[in-house]
């Protein structure tokens, strides 16, 4: 059964349907977790509520927030955000129980991470390498 994509106004693409908190979706009408904002953040806020997000056990919806700031974001912190994210859907696999998709999506993004960290550009803070060790520790004890 093939059904439309839910679209804004200007035709892009928007996820209407309701998601629990791992991202799965729901059917329509159900209740779900509040969704997150597709619009980019700026980088401190971004962090932020990617942290506070992950705190809540919602690494699906922290990807969606840094995804939409690598999408926004320069293209020489690409890899900074799109790490990060990979690193969040990597979560989310462990805490669906996908330990094969959690180990390579926590290695693709430590791997952007490592990339990035050996370059000049900002970090907002964050200590890449603890970062990528956090998350190793996080999938093999899921």
């Amino acid at each position: 059964m093939n059904s439309p994509r839910d679209r804004d106004p200007t035709g892009r693409p928007r996820q209407q349907r309701p998601r629990d908190e791992l991202g799965r979706p729901l059917p329509y009408g159900s209740p779900g977790v509040e969704p997150v904002s597709e619009d980019p953040l700026p980088p401190q806020e971004t962090l932020a509520t990617a942290r506070r997000l992950l705190d809540e056990g919602r690494p699906f919806s922290a990807h969606e927030v840094l995804e939409a700031r690598w999408k926004a974001g320069p293209d020489s912190e690409r890899d900074l955000w799109q790490g990060l994210a990979q690193i969040c859907v990597g979560l989310t696999h462990a805490a669906r129980g996908n330990a094969t998709g959690a180990v390579r999506l926590i290695e693709r993004g430590v791997g952007r991470l490592t990339a990035y960290a050996g370059g000049p550009g900002p970090t907002y803070g964050l200590d890449l390498a603890e970062v990528t060790d956090c998350a190793r520790r996080r999938v093999e004890g899921a």
